[in-house]
């Protein structure tokens, strides 16, 4: 794709947003062609994505403002719509996906990185939602995924005054889950994807199931939701083998994701 790279590295992939001039903006065509690109994925072979920014700088430094300038009502509300529907659709990814923040995630890119299972940052990374101090709000999930994951009062500090925080903070305070230094930060996200990779898939993506659809609802419901996708684990080849190798002492055999 023009502005998206796509390499599968045996059982996991790695998604680039390549527009390395512009610190990675997203535009509608990096939109398209992060949906094209996931449209691609075969997930029964590629068991767990991440996610970066080309360069040394930038994640995604934001929503390409030159692109939305000048747009309407109707196309503002289109416009966050379609990035608003594609990192809905990266959250509920089948496999677990990884965000490696590399640099700057503001904005859309701050957003996309929270879409994300998991956050891993670089010393140089910065996060903040900007959007107020011109004149719009978070369009693709930021006032929702951002109150979630680091509470109501840090959330709307940062959304009401258009904070940057430094890496450090953001591991302070639960918005990634480890920094590491520019150089560290790759081979950390694949030995993170490997490890993910190695476990029963099926397993993996039940449990991603589990969890996404249980946060959205009370605590009856969500330990329903759980127990169908518990139960439904024990039709598989792969539970069988995991738990054969368990009772014998040894390693399961390879998971066939079946």
């Amino acid at each position: 794709m023009g502005f998206v790279k796509y390499e599968q590295k045996e059982q996991y992939a790695i998604i680039t947003i390549d527009r390395e001039k512009a610190l990675n903006a997203l535009n509608s065509q990096v939109l398209t062609d992060l949906d094209e690109v996931l449209n691609g994925v075969d997930v029964d072979t590629v068991r767990a994505l991440i996610i970066t920014g080309a360069g040394a700088k930038s994640f995604v430094a934001g929503a390409d403002i030159s692109e939305m300038s000048s747009l309407t009502k109707e196309q503002g509300e289109a416009f966050g719509k379609k990035g608003n529907d594609l990192f809905r659709r990266i959250e509920t990814f089948p496999v677990p996906v990884i965000a490696a923040v590399n640099g700057f995630a503001l904005g859309g890119g701050c957003e996309l990185s929270m879409a994300c299972d998991i956050r891993l940052a670089a010393e140089n990374a910065k996060f903040g939602q900007p959007e107020v101090g011109l004149g719009i709000t978070p369009g693709f999930g930021g006032t929702q995924r951002l109150v979630r994951l680091i509470g109501v009062g840090k959330a709307k500090e940062m959304l009401y005054t258009c904070a940057q925080i430094d890496a450090q903070e953001a591991l302070r305070i639960g918005l990634v889950n480890a920094v590491y230094t520019s150089e560290e930060l790759m081979p950390a996200a694949e030995k993170m994807a490997q490890k993910i990779a190695r476990n029963a898939p099926i397993a993996v993506r039940a449990t991603k199931k589990a969890a996404n659809d249980g946060l959205q609802t009370d605590m009856d419901t969500a330990i329903a939701i759980e127990a169908k996708l518990f139960g439904s684990c024990f039709e598989t080849e792969d539970q069988r083998n995991g738990m054969t190798a368990f009772l014998e002492k040894r390693r399961p055999d390879p998971y066939q994701n079946k």
